[in-house]
């Protein structure tokens, strides 16, 4: 089980004070829980959300003795630093199945890829499940060793349930599958330059244009016997 001590915040307000002490504000609620504002140690959190994600039972443990079990049901990430700034904790009804997204891990390797060169293209990185708290799983496994050649599809009904627990997706969902490599185009070659046409019609324009500058000339020589 895991477990977080957590301290009470009379109310919530300027949080910047508690970061920088290592502290992480966050709140717990439920559907006949009402909502109190909490702290907890930015530490511990990290230690304990890597491990249950947010499929697992986490007990929120107070200094009087008080508990709640919860998932982690929100957490609110910095987009500069990419740590964590705040949590949502949901406290669940004893004696109750949840419903929770559960993770994917993919094992294995693909025949398909590896052996004929297709492509794995994940479809679902998560699965929606029903359990009792104490059943809901971390993650779920999805072998896709099955996957033998191009074509091939892993479905959802394909996919193991510990016990106690209930998937919720449509068995025919893909979960996975091997797809054809993707062709590139080639493009067509180009075509070779004649230099033998460009030196030709370079001569062509050369011989043009003394043609043209001729009569220029016998012209002048005209006006120039006129004036004489």
């Amino acid at each position: 089980m895991l477990e977080l001590q957590v301290e009470k915040r009379e109310k919530a307000g300027k949080v910047e004070g508690l970061r920088r002490g290592g502290v992480m504000p966050a709140v717990l609620y439920g559907k006949k829980q009402s909502s109190i504002p909490i702290s907890i140690s930015y530490r511990d959190f990290l230690k304990v959300w890597k491990k249950a994600g947010e499929s697992a039972v986490v007990t929120l443990k107070e200094k009087d003795g008080k508990t709640f079990d919860a998932l982690i049901h929100d957490v609110d990430i910095d987009p500069v630093t990419g740590s964590p700034r705040h949590a949502d904790f949901y406290v669940f009804e004893a004696g109750h199945r949840v419903r929770v997204s559960v993770p994917l891990e993919f094992v294995g390797v693909a025949p398909g890829v590896k052996d004929h060169g297709g492509l794995l293209v994940k479809v679902l990185h998560e699965f929606k499940v029903e359990a009792m708290p104490k059943d809901l799983p971390v993650q779920l496994e999805v072998d896709i060793s099955k996957l033998e050649a191009i074509g091939n599809q892993l479905l959802a009904k394909d996919i193991a349930m510990p016990a106690g627990v209930t998937a919720l997706e449509s068995p025919d969902e893909i979960t996975a599958l091997v797809a054809e490599p993707k062709k590139e185009k080639e493009e067509a070659p180009a075509e070779p330059v004649d230099l033998s046409a460009i030196e030709v019609e370079k001569k062509g324009k050369e011989k043009e244009g003394e043609e043209e500058t001729a009569p220029g000339k016998a012209s002048g020589e005209v006006a120039k016997k006129a004036e004489k």
